[in-house]
Formats: C-alpha cells, sequence, structure tokens
C-alpha cells in the first residue's frame, strides 16, 4: 500500500516516529509521501525522504503560509526542488475557510508555484477549502504545461471531481470516508476509480476506528477497505488500483514499475 499524504515531520510524531514508520511497514504499507507545508516542513521533508528509503518528499509553501512568501524562500525551495527524492511540488492552493493569508496573496504564490512545477517538469499536491472553483480555474489556465498532479483530501462534489479529471488531474481520499454521511464517500464510490489516490494525511483525520485520534500511515488499510465496501470489490483490486494511480501521478512508474 501506498500513503500519497502525511506529514511525519509534524510535531505529534517528534518522539515517536520510528514506531510511526515501523507501524506502516508492518501493516504493508511500503511507500509514503511526506508533503510539505512551508519551508520548515519542506527542509524536514527532504531530510526524513533522504533518511528512510521507503519516504519520497514534496516541496511546497501551503496557501496558510503564502503571507510568507519571497525570494528568498523561493530560491530555498529551487534548491530543494534538486533532491533526487523530491517528487512534486505541494502542497499548493488556495484555502478560503481559515483565511490565514490573504486571498490575493494566496492566488499569487499559487500561481508562482504552479509556474514552477512547470518549469521543473513536476506534478503538484493542490489543497482547496472553500475555494474550489478559483483554484480550479487558475489550475485550467496552466493545464497545457502542468504534468498533472492531484487535489489532495479532495471536498468537492462528484461533478467538481470530473472537472479535475477533465484536466489530467487525480483526486486523493482519506479517513473521512469512512464517516458516516460523507459526501468524500458517495464521490469515491461513484468516480472512476482509475483517478483515486488514497491518503491519510496524518496526523490529521484518523479512520473511524481512530477518529479524533492522531492519524497515522499504518492507518491508510482502514481507508481501503472502506473503499472496497463502498464499490463493493475486493481490497486487493482497490489496493493495485490506488497504488498504481499514485506511481502515476507522482510520476515514478519507472521507480516501482507497473
Amino acid at each position: 500500500m501506498i500513503d500519497s499524504h502525511c506529514h511525519l515531520d509534524f510535531k505529534e510524531y517528534k518522539h515517536n516516529l520510528d514506531d510511526i514508520i515501523n507501524n506502516a511497514l508492518s501493516s504493508g504499507v511500503h511507500t509514503l509521501f511526506n508533503i510539505g507545508a512551508d519551508m520548515h516542513s519542506s527542509i524536514r521533508s527532504v531530510e526524513l525522504a533522504n533518511k528512510y528509503d521507503c519516504i519520497y518528499a514534496t516541496v511546497g509553501i501551503h496557501p496558510h503560509d503564502a503571507a510568507t512568501y519571497n525570494q528568498e524562500i523561493e530560491n530555498r525551495l529551487l534548491e530543494l526542488i534538486k533532491d533526487k527524492k523530491v517528487v512534486a511540488i505541494g502542497e499548493i492552493g488556495l484555502d478560503y475557510y481559515r483565511d490565514l493569508s490573504p486571498r490575493h496573496i494566496q492566488k499569487q504564490v499559487f500561481r508562482k508555484q504552479l509556474e514552477i512545477a512547470i518549469q521543473y517538469n513536476m506534478p503538484v499536491v493542490i489543497h482547496t477549502r472553500e475555494s474550489f472553483g478559483e483554484t480550479i480555474n487558475i489550475v485550467r489556465e496552466y493545464r497545457q504545461k502542468l504534468c498533472g498532479g492531484v487535489f489532495h483530501c479532495f471536498p468537492g462534489t462528484i461533478a467538481d471531481a470530473k472537472q479535475v479529471f477533465d484536466i489530467g488531474f487525480h483526486i486523493s481520499v482519506g479517513g473521512i470516508i469512512t464517516f458516516p454521511k460523507a459526501k468524500m464517500a458517495e464521490v469515491a464510490a461513484n468516480v472512476p476509480l482509475e483517478y483515486i489516490l488514497l491518503e491519510t494525511d496524518s496526523p490529521y483525520l484518523a479512520p473511524a476506528p481512530f477518529r479524533g485520534k492522531n492519524n497515522q500511515p499504518a492507518y491508510i488499510k482502514y481507508i481501503r477497505d472502506k473503499l472496497a465496501e463502498l464499490r463493493k470489490i475486493s481490497v486487493d483490486e482497490v489496493e493495485s488500483a490506488t497504488d498504481n494511480n499514485c506511481r502515476r501521478a507522482y510520476r515514478q512508474v519507472d521507480t516501482f514499475g507497473g
């Protein structure tokens, strides 16, 4: 299994990271994509990827931190991108729910990082909350030059998901699909499986058996199992399909095969 989106550099794992990684490996999770969210976490993500064979990194500035973006940060991102285990730019995008950075700054920084992704021919990991319309419209402007990516922890409807697929992107679903009456579960049950990735977003959004506790990559199996239940197919089919989708989304087919 692959966890396409986690944050193992966050403070919740400060004292037990090795245990968390070992739990994942012993649960059948062979690959983890650790996602950068600001400069510190991007640096730490790359450090983890170079320490653990099972981890790959992304680097980027989250919309919450868009107001911190400057030339110095951009130069550091460009240096990090050169690392062989950096596979994508992200997570980047727009967040109009918390509005921790001014919206016009969020859009400027989002566009700048999409341009960097194009320059370095890298996929992107997109965060959108209460901002899907503007987010998809901005990505659509760049679609001809972008090499794809994923809308993580997908917040939209089935119709929204179709817009994502139409521009060559994937969506990822997480522990929310195990919650009662979750909109994400309806989407996961009904859109083509070839566009879905699995994620934990650890340490957030633990699946139902652990709801309210810190999440961890080992729990990806609960998300896999729920997706199999929703779609009425085998867990093996879900695991094979979503792993292959993740390899394609992160352009790691040559690395992993398949």
